[in-house]
């Protein structure tokens, strides 16, 4: 839903290919951060940025995740980094059905990156902190925008799951969970 234009603040993180050195820090903090209760394990699986690794030709490239997709790609284009050939999908920063990159790995629900949002609020999101090679920095700028509605969180977890499953067995799922709760 489009509206009015208003100023915003815009967060991103600025990644510098050529600094880093895959020591995948990000990761580890990442999934840290996010775990339940916070730091209380460590599974870079359930990371918001991972580093597409090549290590025999010394190629890192940190990608964090953006917004949750519920097709793919229309197309799919092809990257030569230092003779080697990637495809689209190892930079891209979408969950999406066609790959598991950025999906809570016990649930396949989307993940993206929060910018390490907490209470109190951090100044820069781990993974910058956490980066020694300075490849990851952190920036903000304000930034004209169209508003708009967003998904929440658990709308585009929800979306994902009934595209998966059907609405129909998430309904089911969630009546057969509430009677089990109320017993």
């Amino acid at each position: 839903m489009k509206g009015d234009k208003k100023t915003k603040i815009v967060k991103t993180i600025k990644i510098d290919v050529d600094k880093c050195n895959g020591c995948r820090a990000c990761e580890v903090i990442c999934s840290a951060f996010h775990a339940t209760p916070k730091y209380s394990s460590n599974n870079p699986a359930r990371a918001r940025i991972r580093v597409v690794r090549d290590p025999l030709r010394d190629v890192y490239v940190p990608v964090y995740a953006g917004d949750h997709t519920v097709a793919e790609c229309a197309g799919r284009d092809k990257y030569t980094i230092d003779g080697k050939e990637y495809d689209e999908c190892a930079f891209c920063r979408a969950s999406c059905p066609s790959r598991d990159d950025f999906k809570e790995p016990d649930s396949g629900l989307p993940l993206k990156c929060d910018m390490c949002e907490s209470d109190p609020p951090l100044d820069e999101p781990l993974c910058v902190q956490w980066c020694l090679a300075d490849a990851l920095v952190y920036e903000e700028r304000e930034e004209e925008v169209e508003e708009e509605v967003e998904q929440d969180e658990m709308e585009a977890g929800l979306e994902a799951l009934a595209t998966k499953y059907g609405l129909q067995k998430i309904m089911d799922t969630v009546a057969r969970m509430s009677v089990s709760k109320s017993a």
